[in-house]
């Protein structure tokens, strides 16, 4: 398996920091890779050694999951599981849930560790997490302890300086709209007559008193008014809403009913069968919009999202990219048939905008990796050693003054488009000369992208593999889906970008198969043959499964 070249770079600098401090943490949003990163780094620190790592996750689907993303890392490392029914350490990475594992004997039958990894490391600082860190250390006092998580900053304010002095990277949701990992979005912010009152709001605490922006906010001319702007930019969107209280969200769910669009209603001390249905409704389109009060700011995707409204300021940066993030990811047409997301519509009714302002403002769009350190800067409150470009502090939550620039409101996202085939381990071939359609091969896989009817279509199949649609939409988007399914599928010595055969003439079996019109090129390459052949091999697959997808026809090109 192969990872992104930003992928490669998280590694790179996980490596680093923990040779360098003994500990350190990544943190990176849904859509970036988190687990096949985690999975490299691992696999690069003990690989070729003797040592013993542990990796912990407080869920058994999260232990699972990482156990089998981690063999497709790292094939040849052996691995064992400590969970409520097995408890070995046989394996040279263990996988082990934290509820079992934190009790007493087990934890008396934990090996010395020479890594111990945290999955989701927000929870370092609870209890159990932190007897088994506590454990590891005394085992081995120079035990190297690694976190992950895309959301550091805890919803109590407490801070993982007690078990993190640094942050190794982190990646933004800026650089994977600009890498076609997730969709852009495209925000207004709309002032319904209350941002002057919004704006005198006091705090509770470290956020903004929610009760008093209720008071601005749930009334009935300021709920029409939303509705109203809604219908005008986003009326055929699923949509998520977030509110201030349980009962604004109570009369905005009710208000959405009341003008004919069906909603439901998600807050946190519904049970948890209400919920699962509320949110079932949702998923299965019988409801077009939830509304929620910070129950589906983290751990909830629902890809056909497309519209966020923000009901609610907030004082942190990373709520409202947490909240916003909701409607960027992107979908898989296997899942939804016929939906095809471009952008994702944000309407601003609060104040976070201009608070906080663009996403893009922190954010590293080019991702040209570079050589050398990555820069750095010391948090002013815990003292920790964090990304230069961070504007809260991944360990203690403290925010970074902008130093001066203007803040500017949150409007339609520029989106630097990252040269993927350039970046790309593969070598995409412009089959036909007209930009229209793309192929890379490797030894296990194809991937493909090809336009049609104002749109893209990315397509992959492989060795004993059915032929699938991948992406429906933009072409940085469909690029990535089929560039990703190539490095899912192939390794280094078969990406095979650069190798000198690529550039040597057609075989003489080659031009057999090749239609009449392509034998004449005699500039044509092997690998360009090869991606011709590849497409003309499929062509029929590939063109039922656009036309399942809303194309007419796939040119005739070939």
């Amino acid at each position: 398996m192969l990872l992104r070249p930003r992928q490669k770079l998280f590694v790179e600098r996980s490596l680093r920091a923990l040779a360098e401090h003994g500990n350190t943490l990544g943190v990176a949003p849904t859509g970036a890779g988190k687990t096949i990163m985690l999975s490299a780094t691992v696999g690069e620190q003990i690989g070729s050694t003797a040592a013993k790592a542990a990796v912990l996750a407080h869920r058994d689907e999260l232990t699972t999951q990482n156990r089998t993303k981690f063999r497709r890392v790292n094939p040849g490392i052996s691995t064992s599981v400590v969970d409520a029914t097995t408890k070995a350490w046989d394996g040279q990475v263990t996988f082990a849930m934290v509820p079992t594992l934190a009790r007493a004997a087990n934890l008396d039958a934990m090996p010395a560790l020479d890594l111990l990894v945290v999955d989701e490391a927000h929870h370092v600082i609870a209890d159990s997490y932190r007897r088994i860190i506590d454990q590891a250390l005394k085992r081995n006092p120079v035990c190297r302890i690694y976190g992950v998580t895309a959301t550091p900053n805890r919803g109590d304010k407490r801070g993982l300086r007690a078990v993190f002095s640094n942050v190794a990277d982190q990646i933004r949701l800026g650089e994977l709209i600009g890498s076609g990992h997730l969709v852009p979005p495209r925000t207004f912010v709309i002032d319904v007559g209350v941002q002057d009152e919004l704006r005198k709001v006091p705090r509770a605490g470290d956020d903004f008193d929610m009760g008093a922006v209720a008071r601005v906010m749930d009334t009935v001319p300021v709920t029409d008014a939303v509705i109203r702007h809604w219908r005008e930019r986003a009326c055929d969107r699923q949509t998520v809403v977030f509110c201030s209280t349980v009962a604004h969200a109570e009369h905005f769910a009710a208000a959405f009913q009341q003008a004919g669009v069906p909603a439901v209603l998600v807050t946190g001390d519904m049970p948890d069968a209400e919920r699962r249905a509320m949110l079932a409704a949702y998923a299965s389109g019988k409801a077009q919009v939830v509304v929620n009060v910070a129950v589906l700011t983290e751990g909830w995707d629902h890809s056909p999202t497309s519209c966020v409204v923000l009901l609610r300021p907030s004082s942190f940066k990373c709520t409202m990219i947490q909240m916003v993030g909701r409607g960027l990811r992107t979908v898989d047409p296997t899942e939804f048939p016929r939906v095809v997301k471009r952008d994702c519509i944000v309407l601003d009714f609060g104040t976070s905008s201009q608070i906080h302002g663009s996403l893009e403002q922190d954010v590293n769009l080019d991702l040209q990796p570079g050589t050398g350190e990555a820069p750095t800067k010391t948090c002013s409150s815990c003292e920790a050693e964090v990304p230069i470009s961070v504007m809260e502090c991944p360990i203690c939550g403290h925010a970074f003054e902008p130093g001066g620039t203007e803040v500017t409101p949150l409007t339609d996202f520029v989106m630097t488009e990252i040269d993927l085939l350039r970046r790309s381990s593969f070598q995409w071939c412009d089959l036909f000369g007209d930009d229209a359609a793309l192929v890379a091969n490797g030894f296990n896989g194809w991937g493909g992208i090809f336009f049609l009817n104002g749109r893209w279509h990315a397509v992959g199949g492989g060795k004993g593999e059915r032929t699938r649609l991948l992406a429906v939409g933009e072409r940085l988007v469909c690029l990535a889906a089929a560039d990703d399914w190539l490095n899912e599928r192939e390794t280094d010595e078969s990406a095979h970008k650069s190798k000198a055969w690529l550039r040597q003439p057609p075989t003489d079996k080659q031009l057999i198969h090749l239609p009449l019109a392509t034998r004449a090129d005699l500039g044509m390459t092997r690998y360009q043959a090869s991606a011709l052949l590849t497409f003309q091999f499929n062509r029929h697959t590939i063109r039922s499964l656009v036309m399942a997808a809303g194309g007419s026809s796939l040119a005739e090109a070939a």
